[in-house]
């Protein structure tokens, strides 16, 4: 006798019990709209509560990167894990290609510096920046003035990390980080998703992939492989 399927309509997703979890646990409802959807997203993506005190949000800066975002901004990444991650828009990453590796050698400088010079010959000004490695592509960044549009600046680690940061804050550059050590990709592309999400919604937006979309992209924005592209836009 075959049983008829039967498919639950009260049970939540693990991604709404996770923000279920997260609001009976922390009150982020006196932030600010933006700077509370790059907090929640990040403390989701970590499970870790003290970045409502460690984020560094500015509503304006925020502001600016979403509209940076809406006019089609390109979008750089600073590591291969990185730019897997960021699934919603078109990804220019440089750092595994053979080039990246020659520009190391022959400048004498890492790899991570070597794509972000190869990135913004790519793309020029104006172009939104994700760096959530090490320090050094962040350094490159503030070094080598990309003039961004803006910088999502979380890289992690003990060696560099909190001083790169604390020189993006003072350089002025529209941009997120935070002030510990602690950062990495997977908190580095929550804080661009919880941009790039009002960004999409923008009448006439030109952010995400628009018609030129690759056919396996499913239709919340992901591709179906599950990873970003990482050539030029």
């Amino acid at each position: 006798m075959a049983l008829p399927n039967f498919v639950p309509q009260d049970i939540p997703t693990a991604r709404e019990e996770s923000y279920r979890i997260l609001r009976s646990r922390i009150d982020l409802s006196r932030l600010p709209r933006l700077s509370r959807d790059v907090t929640e997203r990040v403390i989701l993506a970590s499970a870790d509560f003290d970045y409502l005190t460690d984020l560094v949000c500015d509503e304006e800066s925020l502001a600016a990167g979403v509209a940076a975002l809406a006019a089609g901004a390109p979008v750089i990444a600073d590591s291969a894990v990185v730019a897997a991650g960021i699934t919603g828009c078109p990804v220019i990453c440089k750092i595994g290609e053979p080039l990246t590796r020659r520009l190391a050698r022959t400048a004498a400088i890492s790899r991570a510096a070597a794509a972000v010079r190869l990135a913004f010959g790519d793309a020029g000004p104006g172009a939104v920046w994700v760096a959530g490695g090490t320090s050094e592509a962040l350094q490159e960044i503030l070094t080598r003035r990309v003039e961004p549009a803006f910088v999502v600046g979380l890289p992690v680690g003990f060696v560099g990390a909190a001083e790169a940061k604390d020189a993006l804050r003072a350089s002025g550059l529209r941009s997120v980080s935070n002030v510990s050590e602690k950062g990495g990709a997977a908190v580095a592309v929550a804080a661009l998703s919880a941009l790039l999400a009002p960004a999409l919604a923008v009448d006439g937006s030109r952010a995400g992939w628009g018609p030129g979309a690759p056919p396996d992209l499913l239709e919340d924005g992901r591709a179906a492989g599950g990873g970003a592209s990482s050539g030029g836009r």
